[in-house]
C-alpha cells in the first residue's frame, strides 16, 4: 500500500482550518480564564477526548448513516462541501461562522458545574461541530480501511496540537496578536474554501456517472 502524503496533509489540513486553534483557543481562555490552571487542563483534556469520540463515531458511522436515510456519497460531498465553503467564505471575511462556533456560554461557577463545559460548549460544538463531523466523513468515508486511518490520526495529531495550544493559550496569543490571528483566520478560510470546492466538484464528478447508469 502507497502512503499518499499529500491526500494526508490534504486531511490535516482541512481539520487544522476547520478547528483552527487560533480561533478556539481565545474561546477557551474566555470560557475558563477564571478557574485554576489544573481545573482548566482538566476541561481541556475532556473536551478534546469527548470531540475525537464523536468525531470518530461518526466517521466509523458513515456508511450506516447514508444506507440508513438514502443518502449517496455524491450527495453528501456536494453538501458538505458547500458547507466547507460557507465556513471558508465567512473567515474570509472576518465573520464569525454558526457552523464553527454556534453557541457561546458564560463560564459557570464551582469546579464540577465548570468541567461541564468540557462537554457542551467546548466538546459540542466548538471543537466537534457540524463542519468538523462533515469533513471527517467527507474524508474518512471515500475509501477503504487505509483512508480511515490517515482520517483518525490526523484528527488525533490536531487535538494533540489542540491541547498544547490550550496549555499555553496565554503566551501563544499574546505572541501572535490580534492581527497575527486575524490573519491567520483569513488565510484559513481561503483553504477551507478551496478544500469545499475541490469537495463540490469530485461530487458533481461523481454524481454524473451515477444518473447516467439509473437512467439507462
Amino acid at each position: 500500500m502507497d502512503f499518499n502524503y499529500g491526500h494526508a496533509a490534504t486531511i490535516f489540513v482541512g481539520f487544522f482550518a476547520m478547528m483552527n486553534p487560533f480561533i478556539t483557543t481565545p474561546e477557551f481562555l474566555g470560557l475558563t480564564g477564571s478557574l485554576e490552571r489544573g481545573v482548566r487542563m482538566q476541561i481541556a483534556r475532556r473536551g478534546l477526548m469527548m470531540a475525537f469520540f464523536v468525531v470518530i463515531s461518526f466517521l466509523a458511522a458513515g456508511s450506516l448513516i447514508f444506507d440508513a436515510f438514502g443518502i449517496t456519497l455524491p450527495a453528501f460531498r456536494i453538501a458538505g462541501g458547500l458547507l466547507v465553503f460557507v465556513v471558508g467564505f465567512q473567515m474570509v471575511h472576518g465573520e464569525p461562522s454558526a457552523v464553527q462556533q454556534p453557541v457561546k456560554s458564560g463560564v459557570r461557577k464551582g469546579s464540577e458545574s465548570a468541567l461541564g463545559m468540557a462537554i457542551s460548549p467546548l466538546a459540542l460544538p466548538m471543537l466537534a461541530g457540524p463542519g468538523t463531523i462533515t469533513t471527517a466523513i467527507n474524508f474518512g468515508s471515500t475509501g477503504g480501511v487505509s483512508e480511515f486511518i490517515v482520517t483518525v490520526a490526523a484528527f488525533l495529531l490536531l487535538c494533540l496540537i489542540h491541547y498544547a495550544s490550550f496549555a499555553s493559550g496565554e503566551r501563544l496569543i499574546g505572541f501572535i496578536g490580534e492581527n497575527g490571528i486575524q490573519v491567520i483566520t483569513r488565510l484559513m478560510g481561503l483553504i477551507l474554501a478551496v478544500i469545499g470546492t475541490q469537495m463540490v466538484i469530485e461530487g458533481i464528478g461523481g454524481a454524473f456517472p451515477a444518473i447516467a447508469t439509473a437512467s439507462s
